[in-house]
């Protein structure tokens, strides 16, 4: 018997690989918006890993934790090497989901019968985001320490709850060594296991459902005598040598800024993190890391703070809705309407523009200049079953082009 054959006895292996590797047929159109879901797996991998080996020499203490990462830039082997892998990871890991939804978007893959596909996605978004933010305070420089303060603040704006839910999630009266503490073992344990069970539910929802390609089309409806889609291939060993290529790409830029630009100009590090967390010390503009941006200007353009928060809070929560705004039956980009189009774009520079503004001062240009984005970022998914109800779509092919 040989060894593969005693596994499956005991443990379907084989079974688990055709299903979801060697028999899992995928479009053979896809293209390169589809490569960025195994990025972003590869980069959790990257983040799980370095951040094993961060924790083996950071002290979750306010007295010790600034200090520790200053061991670990200079004293520890190699350590600096795997802070800047775990800094600029956070900052791709970003950058990859984002481009990863914008796909969505563009081909409809938040549409039937892919909604709860969907939704564990944006609930995977929220938790990263919740990872991030706990994750920013950690290294207890001066600018995380205002960011948290600033941050945790806005719960206090809920009323009659708020400023007690705002004294329980810092577990005292300010930031302190309990809110490290709590901020520590929310990043490092709870929040990856979530991640990861929820990237796997991810996973097995799409190998259910199968995945979107850019015409739009359910190849599923199109099977030989086999019982294969016609314009389906494996997605070993097709689609992961195309994936191969792209991570390799990436791997290639990633590294380049790891070496040669990890702070990325103050928007991956930034210059006021490079001083220890000082309550007496404000610094001069405090703004979170630039992922958190666009949501911080829409934040900043309400004069109310309650209303502030409200604005950012719907900005978070409509994506999910997206499945059931969207009443085109056309599902790609490439068989809408022009409406859309437009539609997708302003979005899209609005999105950019609002993270641009959170990064400003808050001018009185710039305060304008917030609200009108954040106008048109809101009416994209407001609007949406009025602009998508009576679109002019072209005609979609019946089979992948």
């Amino acid at each position: 018997m040989s060894l593969m054959a005693w596994i499956d006895r005991r443990f379907p292996l084989t079974k688990l690989l055709k299903e979801h590797v060697t028999e899992y047929y995928a479009s053979k159109n896809f293209n390169f918006w589809y490569g960025f879901g195994v990025l972003a797996m590869v980069i959790f991998v990257l983040q799980i890993i370095t951040g094993i080996f961060l924790t083996m020499n950071y002290k979750p203490s306010a007295a010790e934790a600034f200090a520790s990462v200053e061991y670990i830039m200079r004293e520890v082997e190699w350590g600096w090497l795997i802070r800047y892998l775990h800094s600029t990871g956070a900052s791709a890991f970003f950058v990859v989901v984002y481009l990863h939804m914008f796909r969505g978007l563009m081909y409809g893959s938040y549409k039937k019968p892919r909604e709860l596909l969907w939704i564990i996605g944006m609930i995977i978004y929220v938790c990263l985001m919740a990872e991030g933010f706990f994750g920013y305070l950690l290294p207890w420089g001066n600018m995380s320490y205002w960011g948290a303060q600033v941050i945790v603040s806005l719960f206090g704006a809920i009323p009659v709850v708020g400023e007690g839910l705002a004294e329980w999630i810092r577990g005292d009266f300010y930031i302190s060594d309990i809110t490290l503490n709590r901020f520590f073992a929310f990043h490092v344990i709870a929040l990856p296991l979530l991640l990861a069970f929820l990237v796997f539910i991810h996973i097995i929802a799409l190998h259910e459902v199968g995945s979107n390609n850019p015409d739009g089309i359910e190849i599923k409806n199109y099977k030989d005598s086999n019982g294969i889609p016609i314009d389906g291939v494996a997605f070993h060993p097709y689609h992961t040598s195309k994936d191969l290529v792209i991570i390799i790409i990436f791997a290639i830029i990633f590294s380049a800024i790891v070496f040669f630009a990890p702070e990325m100009g103050g928007y991956f590090l930034e210059h006021a993190n490079f001083d220890p967390a000082d309550s007496l010390k404000t610094p001069e503009h405090i703004a979170p890391v630039w992922y958190f941006t666009p949501f911080y200007a829409m934040l900043r353009a309400v004069p109310d703070k309650l209303m502030g928060v409200i604005l950012m809070g719907t900005a978070i929560i409509l994506p999910f809705f997206l499945p059931w705004l969207d009443r085109c039956k056309v599902k790609s980009i490439r068989y809408r309407g022009v409406i859309y189009k437009i539609a997708l774009t302003l979005f899209v520079v609005s999105f950019i523009v609002l993270g641009y503004l959170g990064l400003q001062v808050a001018t009185v240009t710039n305060t304008l200049l917030a609200r009108i984005f954040s106008f048109i970022y809101i009416s994209f998914f407001i609007l949406m079953p009025i602009y998508t109800s009576f679109e002019k779509t072209k005609e979609v092919p019946r089979r992948v082009t």
